[in-house]
């Protein structure tokens, strides 16, 4: 998953927030040096991630980016559902995503410190581009997908993804709507997080 579903599925801990944000620039056993909250958000990250990772719906949704992708359609549809929860998060949330997004930025600044180095250098350009809001417009993704194509090995592609995202828009919205709330339960009842935000809905 990206941002903004790790950020959402952390609760109320700044700290766990933390780990399950800098998850990825985490490596191995390194998880050991950091606090007890924020090592959980770690073991935490790595856990949704290999439950997206295997899911058949998620599976799905990558065949639509793959053509161009390749390995990397995990990446894009990770973005994508992100994007879908912005338009769906009055479903989810009973708190507005303005206000769980400055948390966010609010607990990275204040714990900057413990930050890994890489991500050090790269949250004050996440957080003046607010590039969390930015997920819930098609430019906004467009953007995102560029910048990542710029600074990493994803293909540049970006136009054809959101060529793909508008072509299956609502096929891929019904994939994130059946997939996320499996997430969510496998979070809480798995890893004792509550998200005390959340709003139980019967999908």
């Amino acid at each position: 998953m990206n941002v903004l579903a790790h950020i959402y599925l952390s609760g109320d801990s700044d700290k766990i927030i933390i780990g399950n944000y800098i998850g990825d620039y985490v490596k191995g056993r390194d998880y050991l040096k950091y606090p007890d909250l924020v090592r959980k958000g770690i073991i935490l990250h790595r856990h949704i991630d290999d439950f997206t990772d295997r899911h058949p719906v998620v599976h799905r949704s990558k065949i639509f980016f793959s053509k161009k992708y390749y390995k990397y359609a995990g990446v894009v549809t990770d973005i994508i559902y992100d994007h879908f929860l912005t338009k769906e998060w009055d479903l989810f949330s009973r708190r507005p995503l303005e206000s769980v997004t400055y948390n966010f930025y609010r607990a990275m600044v204040n714990n900057y410190d413990i930050l890994p180095d890489k991500v050090k250098e790269t949250i004050p350009f996440f957080i003046i581009n607010n590039w969390i809001e930015s997920y819930q417009t098609l430019h906004g993704i467009k953007k995102v997908l560029k910048t990542l194509s710029s600074q990493t090995s994803l293909p540049k592609q970006s136009s054809f993804a959101i060529r793909m995202l508008k072509k299956n828009y609502y096929s891929l919205q019904d994939d994130f709507l059946e997939f996320f709330p499996q997430l969510i339960d496998y979070v809480e009842k798995d890893f004792g997080v509550e998200i005390s935000h959340r709003i139980t809905i019967p999908f």
